[in-house]
């Protein structure tokens, strides 16, 4: 719609205007850079789609490493304002918070192109939109935005923003996600996320999990389900400067039997595991192993 300006064709057409001589300078695609500041599962999506239409693709996310990008075939960016002036068009997908609140400001938008495209589908509060207007007017920038500051909650109602008012701003309703098929979506996946969830006790997609933590080792201890185990065992670990990182603890039929699994940052020396396996009644094994399975120990 930037590229090729199609909002103001229609509009044209509806007002009876054949202007052909204007609108066939669009730019094109393929062969530009486009860059993604927010590089999580909408972004990734977001990458796919452009390589298909023959676009370069740089990006910048607060996770994102040289390898993950050169597995993705994308080039990395150090921070969104390298995004800004590397790419031809940039996209927003970022979350809205305290440190992503105009984002998009005056210097991000100087560091741009002339005439480069700004596509915003995160949220309003990201971009500076008086700075926008701005780089509009002084720097040929053109926005496609499907969000605002202070836009309306419901579905309806009054909206009154300057930056829509402006030559080369596109904007849509907040309507990016929304169709028949994502609806349907949606609820197919909230029904597989319960049904795997009554099946197996996990929460598929849990938001912000870490995908990689820094355990090197499991501990597991099996144990009688007794008040105290667990708090003796992480009393230990602590006097030994050893961090838990994660912990699943599961109940056996007829609530008797337990088996814990945590995770840990280190590895505990044989004395920490005596004390561990000796110092309370009701463990009744322990065994340390490396999370790659390599060199376990039974404390058995």
């Amino acid at each position: 719609a930037c590229d090729r300006r199609i909002p103001d064709q229609v509009a044209e057409l509806r007002q009876g205007k054949w202007n052909k001589a204007t609108y066939s300078k669009g730019r094109g695609l393929y062969g530009r850079t486009l860059g993604i500041v927010g590089l999580g599962q909408i972004g990734r999506e977001v990458a796919v789609r452009a390589q298909a239409f023959g676009m370069r693709v740089v990006a910048w996310s607060r996770s994102l490493t040289h390898e993950e990008a050169d597995r993705l075939g994308i080039a990395y960016a150090q921070t969104p304002l390298d995004v800004a002036r590397e790419a031809d068009a940039v996209t927003i997908n970022v979350a809205a918070n305290a440190e992503t609140r105009n984002l998009v400001n005056a210097e991000f938008l100087a560091g741009m192109k002339a005439g480069a495209y700004l596509l915003n589908t995160s949220r309003g509060s990201v971009v500076d939109e008086a700075a926008l207007q701005q780089a509009v007017r002084d720097k040929g920038i053109r926005a496609g935005l499907d969000v605002f500051q202070h836009e309306p909650a419901g579905g309806t109602g009054e909206f009154s923003n300057s930056v829509v008012q402006s030559p080369g701003v596109y904007g849509t309703h907040h309507v990016g996600a929304s169709t028949e098929q994502a609806q349907v979506a949606i609820a197919h996946e909230v029904i597989r996320i319960v049904q795997s969830f009554q099946a197996t006790g996990e929460v598929p997609n849990v938001v912000n999990r870490l995908a990689k933590s820094s355990a090197t080792h499991v501990l597991t201890i099996r144990h009688r389900n007794r008040p105290g185990v667990l708090a003796h065992v992480f009393g230990v670990l602590a006097g030994a400067s050893i961090n838990v990182e994660e912990v699943e603890n599961i109940i056996y039929h007829g609530a008797q039997a337990t088996l814990a699994r945590i995770h840990l940052d280190g590895q505990p020396e044989e004395a920490a595991l005596k004390r561990i396996r000796e110092g309370n009644s009701d463990i009744i094994s322990a065994e340390l192993s490396e999370l790659d399975g390599r060199g376990a120990r039974d404390g058995k």
